[in-house]
Order: structure tokens, then sequence, then C-alpha cells
């Protein structure tokens, strides 16, 4: 066990250390009360004994404490003798066991005095016979103590006719006595301890994976948490050893159990059991009961479980090659077995284990099948890799294998390894059609994120010889919903209109899903938005008819997307990208879909303003770790939350991982990524960072998405705005190109559908307003109109940073000051609301200028300034201890490693100090720091 010093954070026994200590508290007639606490060794019993000793002893009870040794009776009283010497008694020898109890009772009344006394008791599994007879003295009263007991109990101990389980027996007669089964952790808090040890620095698989491997046991989590947070690779002498004697200590029929059920597939049935150990049904069963109360095994009505899956990985390095070899040969041949019932997986993996790969191999496809058939896509994928391995290159099968293995790959999200396999495939002397791999490359590269190259290899589809009509139908549909993503709803459109002509007489149901989802989507954007939508929800109840993931996916995804985007009906559009990814979750899409939908609907609440529900939104889409496109979608909502926040380092670190991912994306990608670089250069005050983002946008894009276009003029011309109010030159000819883009976004937004204009209206009014100050012309009247729109589209944040510039331009005038301070005010509460800490920090320097309180009752922003004119002393100790390192140039992560604190926190603290010290950078705060030191 881990030492005092080294304990771990205590979770998830908060509610049953305060039932443990009101049950000692209330005494019974007798004045005594006791808690057994039994659990398996590990589970926290003398932790618990410890924290609840502390508690007591705090509220006024005298505490003794004493450990049970495994000695029997040789040494009588063992405990309670060691905890009366705590307070110097030591106990005169009687001449029989009444009078010992009587002389050990008036010690016990001596050290209480006038407390309540508390007698710890840890191992009581080992207590010898005269300690037994005292507590049943004691607890029923006859020693005329006030005296309260608690106790563990090691639960695998206390097997057959154990003298302890009559004494407990009983005691439990007793009111005021209690037994309490010290349960493991679940996940949630098996991870909460885990992410504690380690500081935070832990993925969500390795966590769940320590979960797997400890059962929930809480010394064993922590060893191997200290092991992922120091490094070590290998299982810790430490645990092997206790879990080792553990397993000596089990009968030899036990044993065999227990190596067979580690060997085996979870759950393991009976049946299948009993024809692996070679015992009688009647051996098997008290084998089977030994190795359950012992801890080790758990049964259920499925089947029996490892309590902790350490033990076989413990296990697999005790047996001998052949010794595992026959093992898994006999559960294979018990598989095979007349009247059993096919259990593909488990034989395959059997076979393989046994090495026998010609027997493993149908195994392995019919199990691939299987899963494919229920839309278990990830394991799919991990038995058609299997069975690739099972073959050798010149194998006819193998063909097939790699058209499979390529598919699966693809449907769980590794689009990469798609490609790799597709490449395989297509040098194949019987490879399919050229056709086909140009449709299968170019699925597998839009998913990829690598868009422009998808186009091109959907045009050589189509324009292949060898494309039959339904493979056109495929390829005209799946070419109109890239162009979506391309951001070219015209040219979308189009295609879509070919598409969906081609799918209703040679195509499938998914090709009239995704040709309708693309046509409702440019109908909806460019002209008619009740029918373009009503195109769309058809899609959805054609793919709910068909039930199939990818048809769902498309079809939620296009829906909730037209909705939270450019008909700006957020709620809803959030309510349906939930439902879709619980949807697409049930049917085993999560790497893919789900964390796609899960994107959109945080967008959605970002643009209401719910960003806190959006950061717990995007960690559970996080969680499925998904790669391509899919990934570029949740790092760029994830990246919205990051500039919107202030955390600078967290935001370039996707940011550049977006730019990674991408390699060719398309609009809907490439200018969100290119506004957020703007808006996150903005912030740290490097406008010519912003300018080149925003330039490189208008100049590559080809889409004719006018939102997006305006989302990007707008942090356009506030760059240029920020660049001149910080006195540094305005680009004219990067001024002139905005203006030029400003321009197109107007004229063409007549041909927007009239929820679409609402929104291009916004960014326009956005515009004009900046452009008022790029000008020097402190005119209030733009930025109201700007605020009125937003609030109108309910986007609370624009609608803030527009009542910021009205009060600043009504401020700078000296015009209208009790409107503009209303304002300032309510920016600010906005602000606070949303957790948007730049822009606070930006509300509260403006409010500083122009000596304008943002609260009457408390004073937010404080006149006059304090006497003292040391900047730092606005700062907390832990603040100034952040702020000394990164004026050292340390990263977050680095800051975090030295002051032993998550890398979050590391961000919250130093938001705090931007706010404090009203900088916007790292470089100003550092010069702060080093000017004041």
């Amino acid at each position: 066990m881990a030492s005092e010093e080294e304990d771990g954070p205590l979770v998830g026994r908060a509610d049953t250390l305060s039932q443990v200590q009101s049950d000692l508290r209330n005494a019974g007639p007798g004045g005594t009360s006791a808690v057994f606490v039994t659990g398996e060794s590990g589970v926290g019993k003398s932790r618990l004994l410890r924290e609840t000793a502390g508690a007591m002893r705090d509220a006024g009870f005298a505490v003794l404490s004493g450990t049970c040794l495994d000695i029997g009776d040789a040494s009588p009283l063992h405990p309670v003798l060691q905890a009366l010497r705590q307070f110097d008694h030591n106990v005169r020898p009687a001449g029989d066991a009444g009078a010992l109890l009587d002389r050990v009772s008036q010690d016990l009344r001596a050290v209480a005095g006038d407390r309540r006394l508390l007698l710890v008791l840890d191992d009581l599994q080992w207590a010898d016979r005269s300690t037994r007879q005292l507590l049943l003295y004691l607890l029923a009263g006859l020693g005329g103590v006030e005296i309260a007991v608690l106790a563990a109990v090691r639960a695998e101990a206390l097997q057959g006719a154990h003298p302890l389980r009559k004494v407990l027996a009983e005691l439990r007669r007793l009111r005021s006595v209690r037994v309490v089964d010290l349960a493991p952790l679940d996940r949630d808090q098996t991870v909460e301890l885990v992410t504690a040890i380690t500081n935070g620095r832990v993925e969500p698989e390795d966590a769940d994976r320590v979960h797997k491997r400890s059962g929930g046991n809480p010394f064993v989590a922590e060893e191997l948490a200290r092991d992922l947070r120091d490094g070590r690779a290998e299982l810790s002498d430490t645990l092997r050893e206790i879990f080792l004697s553990r397993l000596a200590e089990l009968p030899p029929p036990a044993h065999a159990v227990v190596h067979a059920i580690a060997a085996g597939v979870e759950p393991v049935a009976h049946d299948v059991l009993a024809r692996v150990v070679p015992l009688s049904e009647a051996e098997l069963i008290e084998a089977v009961r030994a190795a359950v109360a012992h801890r080790f095994v758990a049964s259920a009505g499925d089947g029996y479980r490892l309590r902790h899956r350490l033990v076989a990985e413990i296990l697999a390095g005790e047996v001998l090659p052949a010794e595992a070899t026959a093992l898994h040969r006999r559960f294979a041949e018990a598989l095979e077995e007349p009247g059993a019932t096919p259990d593909h997986a488990r034989l395959a993996h059997h076979w393989q284990k046994a090495g026998e790969p010609s027997r493993a191999l149908p195994s392995v496809v019919a199990a691939a099948r299987s899963a494919e058939e229920l839309y278990g896509f990830t394991e799919a994928h991990r038995h058609w890799s299997s069975a690739l391995e099972l073959t050798a290159d010149g194998a006819p099968e193998r063909t097939e294998l790699l058209a499979h293995a390529a598919e699966s790959a693809h449907q769980c999200g590794e689009h990469l390894r798609a490609l790799s396999r597709l490449e395989d495939l297509s040098h194949r002397p019987d490879a399919p059609s050229q056709c086909d791999l140009h449709l299968r490359r170019a699925r597998y590269l839009a998913a990829a994120g690598r868009t422009a190259t998808a186009e091109a290899e959907y045009e050589r589809a189509l324009e292949a010889p060898d494309c039959s009509p339904r493979q056109r139908a495929s390829a005209a549909a799946y070419l109109a919903e890239l162009l979506l993503h391309l951001g070219r709803y015209a040219d979308a459109n189009a295609r879509a209109v070919d598409a969906l002509e081609m799918a209703e007489v040679n195509g499938s149901t998914a090709d009239l899903v995704r040709a309708s989802a693309a046509l409702g989507f440019s109908a909806a954007f460019r002209e008619d938005p009740d029918a373009g939508l009503a195109v769309i929800r058809n899609a959805v109840d054609i793919a709910e008819r068909s039930g199939h993931p990818d048809e769902l996916g498309v079809a939620y995804l296009h829906l909730a997307e037209l909705l939270t985007g450019p008909l700006n009906n957020i709620e809803e559009g959030v309510l349906v990208a939930r439902r879709g990814a619980d949807r697409l979750a049930s049917l085993g899409a999560g790497r893919t879909y789900q964390t796609r939908l899960l994107a959109v609907a945080a967008k959605g609440l970002f643009r209401v303003g719910q960003w806190s529900e959006a950061d717990a939104v995007l960690e559970t889409a996080m969680r499925h770790r998904p790669s391509g496109a899919d990934a570029v979608e949740l790092l760029l909502s994830r990246c919205q939350l990051w500039v919107g926040f202030g955390d600078v380092e967290a935001a370039h670190r996707d940011l550049d991982a977006v730019a990674t991912l991408l390699a060719g994306g398309g609009a809907r990608h490439v200018l969100p990524m290119l506004t957020l670089r703007a808006g996150l250069a903005m912030w740290q005050g490097e406008h010519a960072t912003a300018r080149a983002s925003v330039q490189r946008g208008l100049t590559e894009t080809r889409s004719d998405d006018l939102v997006l276009i305006g989302v990007l003029a707008w942090h356009g011309l506030r760059a240029e705005a920020e660049a001149h109010a910080a006195g540094q030159p305005v680009d004219p000819g990067a001024l002139r190109r905005l203006k030029v883009a400003v321009e197109r976004m107007v004229a063409g937004v007549g041909n927007a559908a009239v929820p679409v204009r609402a929104v291009i209206d916004g960014y326009a009014d956005l515009c004009a307003a900046e452009l008022s100050r790029v000008e020097g012309r402190q005119d209030p009247a733009p930025w109201a109109k700007a605020a009125t729109t937003w609030d109108t589209r309910r986007q609370p944040y624009p609608a803030a940073y527009s009542r910021l510039r009205q009060a600043e331009a009504a401020l700078q005038r000296r015009s209208r000051k009790a409107v503009a301070i209303g304002a300032l005010r309510e920016a600010y509460a906005t602000a606070i609301a949303m957790g948007a800490r730049p822009f606070a920090a930006e509300i509260v320097s403006v409010a500083q200028r122009y000596k304008v309180a943002l609260a009457d009752d408390v004073a937010t922003v404080p006149f006059p300034q304090p006497q003292d004119t040391d900047e730092l002393s606005l700062l907390t100790q832990r603040e100034r201890e952040v702020l000394a390192a990164l004026a050292e140039g340390l990263t977050n992560r680095e800051i975090g490693e030295r002051l032993f604190i998550s890398e979050r926190t590391v961000g919250v603290h130093v938001g705090h100090i931007f706010d404090k010290l009203q900088v916007r950078t790292r470089v100003q705060a550092s010069r702060v720091f080093l000017t004041a030191a």
C-alpha cells in the first residue's frame, strides 16, 4: 500500500465518509456504536479509517488506533494494547479472561476521560480471539465505556468458517452497528483520480485503460497513474508482487480457473470454462467459488470476468508459451464443439493465439462481416486488418480483403490508412475498375480534408470509360456535396440537380440522400429557404427509413449546418445536431459523424453566447479523437472558444493542427481558419499578421458564400481599424481589396434567401462601422445600427462588440454620455457572462480611459487610482508566480509543470493577469513584470 504521504486525493468517498461519521456519533442505548468497513485489498479501507479518525478527533473524540497482525492468538489483545500504549497505558496481567476484559475497559475509560472514545482497528480479519471477545463485550455495553468502534475487514479473507464471520453476525443484531461494503470506484471516479495524480496531463483513453486494468481499485489505479505520470511503461514491481502473492493464496483448482479466464475473451461462459479447465463440475464450481471469494473473479449471468484486467497481464508473463498456446487451443476447440453457438470474434482470437492462422482466417472474416452488419466499423477494421496479416501477398483473396480493409478504415475515421490500403489495392493485378478506384480515392481524400484533390478525383471518376450508371450517380452526388464544403453553392446546386436525376433512376438510397441534402442546402442558401429545408428534411426521412449511419450522418449534418449557420435558426439547429449525434453514436459512427455534429452544435452554442456549454460539448466530442475533416471541424469549433476565452497558446496549437490537416481544404474550412488567425493576432496586437491572414483568404477563395466572406471582411477592416487606433499605418492596398469584397457582398445580398440576407446585412453593418474607424470618423450611429441588427439575430458577441465601439465613439465625441455608459455596461455584462476575457479587458480599458464605472454598486473600475504605484500589487501570490515564469518565456505547459498545476489552470491565471494589468499579449505582461522588478 502507498504511505500516507503518497496518498492520492480521496475520490468518490465523500458520501461514505459522511455517513460513517454520522453512524459513529449516533450511539445506541449503551452509549456504543460501531462501523465495520469491508472490501477487497486496496479499495481504500485504511484510508477511510484515517480520514474518519482525523475528523472525529477534530470533533472532540479521544481516538485510539491499532492494527491486527496475522499471528493468530499468540499475542492476545495485540491491537488494543498497541492503541493504549499511545497514551502510556500498559494493561496489567489479570487472573482470568473476564478480569482482563474489565481491566482493559477501565484503561479505556481512563483514556477517554469526559470525552467519547473512538477505537480504530485495521485488518480486523486477523484479530485474535481475545480482541473479538472484547468487541462483543464493549459493544454490548458491558464495559461501561462510551465507545465507538471503527474497523476495517479484508473481505477476501472471510472464507468458510472464519471466526470473525460469527462475531459480525452477532454484532449486526445491534441497532448501533453498521457494516459498510466499500465498492471499487466507477469509471468517472477513476478518471478523476488519475487526472488529479497526473496533474491533468493524461489522455482520456489512458485514463479509461487505467480503470479497466485496475477494476476501479483505488490503490491499483493510483500506482498505474503514477506510472503514467512518471513515464514508466512497465508494470511496477510493487503491483506485480502484490497480485502474485494474492494469487499464491488460491487453491490450485481456483488458480487454474483464474488462469483460464485471464486467457479467455470476457465474459467467459460457464459451459465454455467447463470444457477448457479439466475439472469435474463439482470441483469447477468450488474452484470458481474460491476465485470469487478471493475477489479475483466476478460472476454474472453471462459468465465470468476478472475483477482486474491487470491480473491477465501479470499471468501472461508467468506462463510458458507452450502453456498459453495449449490453453488458447482448448478455448477454440471448446467454441467449435457441436451445438455451440458460433462466436467468430472469440474463435478468431483463440486460433490466432494458438498459432494456427489457417484456422483463424475464416473466423476473422466472419467476425468482420458480423461487425459491419452491426455498424461496428472500428471492430470491423480491426478484423479486416487481422485478416490481411494472416494472408500472403500472393493469395487471391487478398484483393477482396484489401478493399474491405480500406473501406472499414474510412468508415471508422482512419482516412489516411484507408488511402494507404487503397494504394496497395490499386497495384493488384485483379484490382477494381478505374472508376471505382477514383471514386473511393475521392471519398477518402475528402474525408481526410484534402478537398481540392478530391474534386479532381470525382471528375476523373465521372470521365472514366468504365464508369457504370450507378457509379456515375454516386460520383455526381458526392461531388455536389463536396462543392458545398468548398462554399461553391451555385456549382453545388447545378451538380445536385443532375445527381438527383441520376440517383432517382440508377442510384442507391445513399446517392438519393446525398444529392437531396446538397440540393436542399444550396437552394435554401441561394433562393428559397422553405423549399430547400423541405428537400433536406425529406432526405432525413429517407435516411431514417434506411437506418444506415452514412446516410443519416449526411442528412443530419447538412440540416444542422444550414439551421445554425446561414438560416440563423440556431436553437433548432443545435437540437438537430445533438439529436443526430446521439443517433449516430448508437450506430457506431462516434468518431466521424457524431463528432462533426457535436462541432456544429458547439458553433451554434458559441453564436448564442453559451460558451461554457459549447466547451462541454467539445470536450465530449474530443474523446473520440477524430481525424481528417472531422478533426478539422472540431478543432475550428474549439479554437473559436480558445480565441474568445483568451487562451492564446491553445488557439495557436489548434490552428497549426488545422493547417496541417487541411492540405488543400475548401472555403468552409480555410476561411474560418484564416478568420480565427486574424482574430487571434488582433488580440495579441499583431495587426500585420491579422492583415496577412485576411488578405490570403480574399485572394485565394473561389467561394460564393457571402456569409464567410462577410466575416472575413469584417475581421480585415477591424485589423486596419486597430492598426489605425494604435498609431500604425493602414495598408491602402489591403483596404482597397476589403472594400471590393464588401461591395461584392452588398451587390450579391439581393440574390440570397431572406434569412441569409439578414445575416449578410449584419456583417455589412459591421464592415461599414469598422470603415468609419479606419477613416477616423468617430460616429456611434453605425455601431448602434449594427448592435440592433445583431440583437435581432440573437447573437450576443457581435452585438456586445458593436456596443463597445458605440460607447467608445460617443465618449470620444463627448455626446450622449448616459447612452454610451449604458452600452458599455451592457457589453461588459455580456462579456463576463460568456467568459470572454480579452474582450472584457478591452471594455475595462475603455472604461478606465474615460473614467466610467462599469457598475453602480461595485467600483469595477475604481477611480481615483490607488496610491500604490506597484502594478503587481493587484496580483495574487500565485498570479505573481505565473507571471514570473511567463516573463522567462515559458509556455503554459512548462509553467504548469514548474508550479504543479494543470495547463488549463495556468491559462486561467494568465487571463486574470492580462485583465488586471490591462495588457493583451505575453510580451506586454512580461514588460510590466520586468519594469516592476
